[in-house]
């Protein structure tokens, strides 16, 4: 997840997801790293384009980007959308 200072919607996803993701499938599928938005700008390098707004999750593999989900309305939106990039872009398999 990238996020920065101040950023209220990665609060929100902090205090809504964040106590459980590391205990869902998901979350042991796609373990989160959190980084600062300037740590993308120093390093681009393994971002198909600039990250702009936060929160962005960007799914990687080998150290490249493979998809990514900007933003965070809700805790049902954002587990519906990680389970569908999840099984579109890897060989996992969500609950549904």
């Amino acid at each position: 997840m990238v996020e920065r200072e101040g950023c209220h919607y990665c609060i929100r996803w902090k205090n809504d997801v964040g106590p459980i993701y590391p205990k869902t499938q998901a979350g042991q599928f796609a373990p989160l790293r959190i980084i600062d938005i300037d740590e993308t700008r120093a390093d681009p390098t393994p971002y198909k384009s600039p990250i702009i707004y936060t929160p962005t999750f960007v799914l990687m593999n080998d150290g490249a980007e493979v998809s990514r989900m900007e933003g965070y309305a809700s805790e049902d939106f954002f587990w519906g959308v990680l389970e569908m990039t999840l099984e579109r872009e890897t060989d996992f398999e969500g609950t549904q």
